[in-house]
């Protein structure tokens, strides 16, 4: 009898391990799932991600040595934009239509982000720039993005955005012709787990950048 039960017993055991390294992994995904999204991005350049590559080691290192004015150059209008997935109960809206700066000039804007919900909820922002090719040149040097944000239920808090563009952007040709910058955020809830990423990486796989440098989805 002993031995009619020992390969359920083995059974039992496989199956307990394998629904066992499910939850785990899916934990693990979860917490592993904005860095993960941020890198993909950071290298592929999908969704107006600056692209950390080789190619554009040149604009790494010390930022301060940047930050000079380009006064000869025309000054850029960059404007805002803020959504919320359909899953947040939040309101997140930019403060400023929009700033005019010129490259290499370090610029300040504020977002404010609202939870109209009755409970406390965790929301993660993720970003994106367009013109796409502008990306590169976007340097943010205090952002709220890919970083845990935390409202009390009613709570309203405001989010800074400390940029600037890179003065190099004035010496690529691609940039000719590109007045205007649009940053936009996009807030997600944090227990939404990994499948909000999973869409973003979908959604930007099958988008493609018009001959203006926007991003735009494939029609279905």
């Amino acid at each position: 009898m002993e031995q009619l039960r020992a390969p359920y017993k083995n059974k039992n055991r496989s199956t307990a391990y394998y629904a066992l390294s499910i939850i785990l992994g899916t934990v693990a995904l979860s917490y592993g799932s904005v860095p993960m999204y941020k890198m993909i991005c950071q290298t592929t350049g999908w969704g107006g991600q600056p692209i950390k590559s080789a190619a554009h080691a040149s604009l790494d290192g010390d930022p301060s040595e940047r930050l000079k004015p380009v006064t000869a150059s025309r000054r850029l209008r960059i404007t805002f934009n803020g959504s919320v997935s359909d899953v947040l109960p939040w309101k997140f809206v930019p403060q400023q239509r929009e700033v005019r700066v010129l490259p290499g000039e370090t610029a300040l804007a504020f977002y404010t982000a609202t939870n109209k919900s009755d409970e406390d909820i965790i929301g993660v922002a993720t970003y994106s720039v367009t013109p796409g090719q502008v990306a590169p040149y976007f340097s943010k040097i205090q952002c709220f993005c890919f970083e845990e944000q935390r409202l009390n239920k009613g709570e309203t808090v405001d989010m800074p955005v400390f940029f600037y563009i890179d003065p190099s952007f004035v010496d690529d040709i691609n940039m000719k012709g590109i007045d205007t910058i649009t940053l936009s955020y996009t807030f997600f809830s944090k227990s939404a787990g990994p499948d909000w990423w999973l869409g973003l990486l979908i959604r930007d796989a099958e988008a493609r950048y018009d001959k203006n440098g926007h991003l735009t989805p494939v029609a279905a």
